[in-house]
């Protein structure tokens, strides 16, 4: 049976674990038999600065880089990151937003306003949003460290991938002493999904 294409955008601010976000997700796919391919980007990673990760994935990918207006989901690690990559977002778009303002340097500095309209402004993008407090679920589970994988099970709710495949490619790129948190926040995040 075709694979049917599955176009991702994980999108955040540097430190905050998206490329590994990114890899598992990849990964993930690979151990379901897709055709992956994956791009990122990591901008000034090491200063709070914007990184994002494409993964697309289906029966024949040609490309790493999401078209414009294709992503079949963005996951965003806070809310202004969204804004950045609305060009990406159309009616079919799922936005899984982490509740988390992250002020960039040139907000802490009173240069810019942080913006509060993110929710209205992807609305008029995809009417598929989904706000959960990964960061509040972490700390509950031990450690805020791990919201990445929180939110890699948010969206994992809504993959065609087996939860075993999941486990595999935890087991495969965390190491072993981080295996057991990241597991369990994974398992958060699926219930946070209410899918």
């Amino acid at each position: 049976m075709a694979k049917e294409d599955c176009n991702i955008l994980i999108v955040g601010v540097g430190g905050q674990g998206n490329i590994l976000a990114g890899k598992v997700i990849s990964q993930a796919f690979v151990a379901a038999g897709y055709d992956v391919k994956q791009s990122e980007v990591h901008g000034m990673a090491q200063r709070g600065g914007a990184v994002s990760a494409h993964v697309r994935a289906g029966e024949k990918i040609y490309s790493p880089l999401v078209p414009e207006t294709s992503a079949h989901y963005i996951l965003s690690f806070e809310y202004m990151e969204i804004l950045r990559y609305l060009n990406y977002a159309g009616p079919q778009t799922t936005a899984l937003i982490n509740d988390l303002r992250v002020d960039p340097p040139s907000v802490a500095s009173g240069g810019m306003k942080y913006p509060d309209d993110t929710l209205d402004r992807v609305k008029q993008k995809t009417k598929n949003i989904l706000v959960v407090d990964a960061n509040k679920v972490a700390r509950e589970i031990g450690t805020e460290r791990v919201f990445n994988s929180v939110l890699v099970g948010v969206l994992a709710a809504y993959l065609p991938i087996k939860k075993n495949i999941w486990v595999k490619v935890y087991k495969e790129l965390v190491k072993e002493s981080l295996l057991d948190i990241n597991l369990k926040a994974l398992d958060a995040g699926l219930a946070l999904a209410g899918r």
